[in-house]
This record gives C-alpha cells, sequence and structure tokens, in this order.
C-alpha cells in the first residue's frame, strides 16, 4: 500500500499535496486524508482507501463449465454470484500467478493446468487505489474441498461459459469486478461456445443469483 505516494501525474495536473495522514489502518486497508491545492489556489481534503493489489480468477473446467461462487456479502445482505478473486495483502513476496492459484484452490478446491494474465482494472478509482489483475484459468479440475476462511460463506456453481457470459452482460452477476473479469475473458473463451447446448435455465435474467433472504450458510459470515 502507498503506492504514488507523491502523486507526480497529480502534480502536472495542477494538484499539489500539501500534506497526508493516516485516519484508520488495518490488515487490509488504509484509510488516507490529503489535503491538496489544486490549480487556482483552492485547497480541498481527498480522502481514499490505499489497498493492495488483488487477483480475479476466471475458472473454466477441462468439460468447458465455468466455475462461479455464490458467496454472501454481509455488507449488503444478499447472496452474490461472483468468481474467485483476494488481495494480496497477505502474499508476503509471492506473484500475481501464485495467488491466482491460491485463491483458486481455497475458494473452489481446484488446480489449473493453464493459467493466463489478461490484464488489469481499478475497481473503485474515485475511492481506492486498488489495483485487480485479471487471470483465466483453463482445465479446471476439481482435487479437495475448499479451504475458506470463517468470514467466507460460499457455495458453488457450475454454469456453461455462454451462460456465464450472458450473466455477466445482462447484470445477473452484480459484482462489478467479477463481471467485468468474465467480459475480459471473453476473447479467449470462443472455443468453449462453438456447438454449445443453451437451455432457457441458463440464461433467465429473472434467476434469483441474489437473493435477499439467506437459504443456507457454510461457514460465518463475512
Amino acid at each position: 500500500m502507498g503506492r504514488k505516494a507523491d502523486k507526480p501525474e497529480g502534480a502536472r495536473s495542477g494538484w499539489k499535496l500539501l500534506r497526508s495522514e493516516t485516519r484508520f489502518e488495518d490488515d487490509l486497508q488504509r484509510l488516507r486524508d490529503d489535503e491538496v491545492e489544486l490549480a487556482g489556489g483552492k485547497k480541498i481534503h481527498y480522502a481514499y482507501l490505499e489497498r493492495a493489489d488483488a487477483v480475479i480468477v476466471v475458472p473454466i473446467t477441462s468439460a468447458g463449465e465455468m466455475i462461479l461462487l455464490k458467496q454472501y456479502r454481509y455488507t449488503v445482505d444478499e447472496w452474490c454470484l461472483e468468481v474467485p478473486g483476494g488481495g494480496m495483502h497477505d502474499a508476503a513476496a509471492a506473484d500475481l500467478e501464485e495467488v491466482a492459484r491460491k485463491e483458486l484452490r481455497e475458494e473452489v478446491g481446484a488446480t489449473a493446468q493453464e493459467l493466463r494474465a489478461v490484464g488489469f482494472f481499478y475497481p473503485a478509482n474515485a475511492m481506492s487505489d486498488e489495483t485487480c489483475h485479471v487471470f483465466l484459468a483453463e482445465g479446471v479440475e476439481f482435487t479437495d474441498e475448499q479451504k475458506t476462511e470463517a468470514s467466507e460463506t460460499i457455495e458453488i456453481e457450475r454454469v456453461s461459459v455462454r451462460a456465464g457470459l450472458e450473466l455477466a452482460r445482462s447484470g445477473a452477476i452484480k459484482t462489478g469486478p467479477s463481471a467485468l473479469a468474465i467480459l475480459l475473458c471473453e476473447p479467449f473463451l470462443a472455443r468453449y461456445l462453438v456447438g454449445a447446448n443453451l437451455t432457457e435455465t441458463d440464461t433467465s435474467p429473472a434467476r434469483p443469483w441474489c437473493a435477499r433472504k439467506v437459504r443456507r450458510t457454510t461457514g460465518e459470515t463475512r
């Protein structure tokens, strides 16, 4: 955390950093409060979260299915459809690919024959400096049970690749980083779409992927 502390691009654009303070900090993030002088002399306070990089993994099995996670999210009190992912805050010297494989192993209980780095994006660049790195995992095979954290309440869903793409496009996947990660992988998924069967159940936008009432949990909530 704390990258680009002196904001060189901001300085070139007329944003002068006067001082910076930490308002809150834990193992995941730091709330930073900067006093900035803008071009023209006006001074403002800009508070945002400094967070470590994160990885997001789009898993495709050897049978051509996309693996999705139905996860209970305490903040919105909903079950939300997502793909595996996690932060680098506790990864020490590990590289991005290593962390991607770790998240796949822990959240899905699976390994991948091939891991492709697809790209990156900023999930909330008005409020956080976090960068999400997207990986496409192919040849995914289940090897063991999930080893989730106590706060992770997760169920595994298998859908066709075509259905997964439609869920991302239609807004049925409401977790923005997961939906974008799936769509960024689309150019590499064409071979899974040839001759694929698509049932009405796969694509129905009305399917309650994010239900207001929690129907079943597998651990403590986060």
